[in-house]
């Protein structure tokens, strides 16, 4: 049986394909965000000393609009990373557009549980002055610390 040799995609096709990723959920921010503002106005919460009681009242809904706004801008993009890697494409759209893809270290596609654990990953990655995005550059694998924490491979179709 013939085995075909695996490419692993490198750091900076990972990294341009990350801000492919980030620039599109930027404007999924933008659509979350901009309606709460809207609705909540921005001089809300900036009238405070002219009617105290009624500005606490303001205050509190806008931290609560607030709050809602950043943990939907937060679930919108933990469904967009973990729907499109455990997908039959393997891929954000980022990644499709520099035609890579994330498997499992056998090259099959990852599980919706898999791409949830590699997701939250990136936020050790992150923690550590990106270092664990800077490994990609680095291991043989070319596997970032969170690949390596779930389990999986970023590699060219």
């Amino acid at each position: 049986m013939e085995q075909t040799a695996v490419s692993y995609a490198g750091f900076w096709k990972r990294f341009v394909a990350a801000l492919i990723d980030g620039f599109l959920l930027g404007i999924v921010n933008f659509i979350i965000f901009i309606p709460v503002i809207g609705l909540m106005g921005l001089g809300a919460v900036t009238d405070v000393g002219e009617n105290p009681e009624a500005s606490a009242g303001l205050v509190a809904a806008a931290i609560g609009a607030y709050t809602l706004s950043f943990l939907a801008v937060g679930a919108a993009g933990w469904l967009y990373f973990t729907l499109m890697e455990s997908s039959e494409k393997g891929a954000t759209l980022g990644k499709m557009a520099l035609g890579i893809r994330v498997t499992d270290m056998n090259g099959n596609k990852i599980s919706f549980g898999r791409a949830t654990g590699r997701y939250f990953g990136k936020i050790v990655s992150a923690m550590i002055l990106y270092i664990g995005f800077i490994m990609a550059g680095f291991t043989q694998q070319k596997q970032a610390l969170h690949d390596i924490m779930a389990g999986c491979l970023v590699v060219n179709k």
